[in-house]
């Protein structure tokens, strides 16, 4: 089945899915098959291998003929060519994170992109309608990966949010399938981006560990990294060492990533922090993403409908 909303409509996309522009893990394996299946892959830019990103690209072309995206990470990409680089590899949709958006909206705007912003709070997202996006992310405190240290739940910041906006929200953190889908809706959403649901799918490039570590979770197995910085604060996995980092503190939390690729795609997880959201939680297996999306979608239609008799 597909969902038409304003965001299926602006993106050209079957199903009101997006998938989130994980560091590394976002590229044309993963974000094809995300594509392939009706949603909107997104090519990841904050591991800041740009020659990499370009090749990313051009495989996408070759694995899949279905819209995609490219995510600019403000805070972990700094070339100011980065906004020229998005436009020669003819995308035309792109979210932008970790930044101010009056930067780079107006330049991808101009030569006719559409953007989306990802933001944490309400002030985030006023000041990304001044700034001229087409659509907000509105990005809850249960996400994994990089936060804002004043975390705000999904269940309070996505209707915060559709109260004073216009454009379309995507709904991020807490999305797992079709129930949670139906709230984000009823909340104003209009999509929704996938994160942790996406990293522990068959077609995802981490190790088996990660994957099997994201099914054995508890809905408590993350932890908020970070709060008082220096830096930015974030949602990893519950491991010894995190605990460690939680408890005690870093100076430095970018340090704590010089392990990454021996964590995402070597298997160790106490090597380094492995970003992960208190969905964990409800993810008990690894399917293929195909399938995550039309169970998703099957369920959404089910719960509305059940809604609609009046049944609980």
């Amino acid at each position: 089945m597909t969902v038409k909303t304003r965001v299926t409509e602006m993106l050209g996309i079957e199903k009101p899915i997006i998938q989130a522009a994980m560091g590394w893990i976002a590229r044309s394996q993963l974000s094809s098959a995300v594509s392939n299946a009706g949603g909107m892959g997104i090519i990841e830019t904050s591991s800041g291998e740009l020659d990499a990103v370009r090749e990313e690209i051009i495989r996408m072309r070759d694995l899949t003929d279905k819209p995609f995206g490219v995510n600019v990470a403000q805070a972990f990409v700094r070339d100011p060519d980065i906004v020229q680089f998005v436009i020669d590899q003819g995308v035309k949709f792109v979210t932008t994170s970790a930044g101010d958006p009056m930067k780079y909206t107006s330049m991808l705007k101009e030569a006719g992109l559409t953007v989306f912003h990802v933001v944490p709070n309400l002030a985030g997202a006023l000041r990304a309608i001044e700034a001229g996006v087409d659509g907000l992310i509105v990005e809850g405190g249960e996400g994994g990966g990089f936060k804002n240290p004043k975390d705000v739940a999904s269940m309070v910041l996505i209707p915060l949010v559709a109260e004073r906006v216009d454009v379309p929200i995507v709904a991020a953190g807490g999305i797992t399938d079709g129930r949670s889908m139906a709230a984000a809706f009823a909340l104003g959403a209009e999509a929704v981006l996938m994160g942790t649901r996406i990293l522990s799918c068959a077609e995802s490039p981490v190790h088996q560990n990660w994957k099997d570590a994201i099914v054995d979770a508890e809905a408590t197995d993350t932890v908020f990294l970070n709060r008082s910085g220096p830096g930015p604060a974030l949602r990893a996995l519950r491991t010894e060492r995190t605990e460690r980092i939680q408890k005690e503190g870093v100076e430095n939390i970018f340090g704590e990533f010089a392990g990454t690729q021996d964590v995402y795609f070597g298997g160790n997880l106490e090597a380094g922090i492995a970003l992960t959201g208190q969905v964990a939680g409800r993810i008990g297996e690894v399917k293929p993403v195909a399938q995550i999306f039309e169970e998703t979608l099957a369920e959404y239609e089910a719960t509305i409908a059940r809604l609609a008799a009046g049944r609980p």
